[in-house]
């Protein structure tokens, strides 16, 4: 009776244990197929999340083997009732060594491989763009310069301190949906990095240097932007929302920037650092300066 009574025990054990897990994983905003990253809602999201589910099936098969070869050898060469005598202490096998240190070379250059690959499409600023947006990080808010249409958007620090509607008075990056955007990236003081979680592609901003990269938002819907890069007192509030529209909203959006004042562009090297000349060309001439 005793018996049974600790079988029941650890049967409500295991369920409750595989109920929490259940619950934990309800609230996960992906799916198994997707290894449960964000939906995807641009076109880089979908090569950051063909590269995570596949080599979490690789990490996965690799796991699996690894454990039935370590309980094969637990249960074949387990210490048998009787017998006394000590196993061979030194013992080589060279074929074994070998194929255990080629395999995880062979692995991890399988993984070098697809993430290079992967992360050089995602930096790849050579296709065809539709639109540019100058992007300036500063302490501790952003400007965005819509190149292509002449107007901009200014930011300043929103310090949310639960007061309502401070979130509205966020920087607002509009984008039209299906388009292929070009963001190029500087920062007016120290070291921030753009960072849009649902688009899955960040890239750092550094004091006097231009960095690039481009992708096509792929859905229609509000997101959160922030800095991904501790940059001072109010790096947690460095925050702006990313609003992803059909192009007929976009347009308006841009009409109504230059009816509000905010026609023209903010110069881009009015900054604490001097810009590498280099990359000072990276950045689009009106921006460049300004066209104020």
């Amino acid at each position: 009776m005793g018996g049974g009574t600790g079988r029941r025990r650890t049967g409500l054990r295991i369920a409750g244990v595989a109920g929490l897990a259940a619950l934990a994983l309800s609230g996960c905003q992906g799916q198994v197929s997707n290894g449960y990253l964000p939906p995807v809602v641009s076109d880089s999201g979908q090569r950051v999340t063909d590269l995570w589910v596949g080599s979490w099936i690789a990490v996965l098969a690799v796991g699996a083997i690894t454990w039935g070869l370590m309980l094969y050898a637990a249960i074949r060469f387990r210490k048998r009732k009787g017998d006394e005598t000590l196993p061979v202490q030194l013992r080589y096998n060279v074929p074994m060594e070998l194929l255990y240190t080629v395999i995880p070379v062979f692995m991890v250059a399988v993984f070098f491989y697809y993430t290079a690959r992967d992360e050089a499409a995602l930096v790849d600023t050579s296709t065809k763009k539709d639109l540019t947006v100058s992007v300036v990080a500063k302490q501790w808010s952003w400007d965005f310069n819509y190149v292509d249409s002449d107007v901009h958007e200014t930011g300043v620090h929103t310090e949310l301190d639960g007061t309502y509607g401070k979130r509205a008075q966020m920087p607002v990056l509009y984008l039209p949906v299906n388009k292929r955007v070009e963001f190029v990236l500087n920062s007016r003081d120290v070291i921030h990095s753009f960072w849009v979680p649902a688009f899955m592609m960040k890239m750092d901003m550094l004091p006097g240097k231009t960095n690039k990269f481009q992708l096509t938002p792929t859905q229609v819907g509000t997101f959160q932007g922030k800095c991904a890069e501790l940059c001072g007192a109010y790096h947690s509030q460095m925050l702006f929302m990313v609003k992803v529209v059909p192009q007929a909203e976009y347009d308006q959006e841009m009409v109504h920037l230059k009816d509000i004042g905010q026609g023209g562009l903010i110069p881009v090297d009015a900054s604490r650092e001097h810009m590498v000349p280099g990359d000072a060309q990276k950045i689009p001439a009106p921006a460049r300066t300004g066209s104020n």
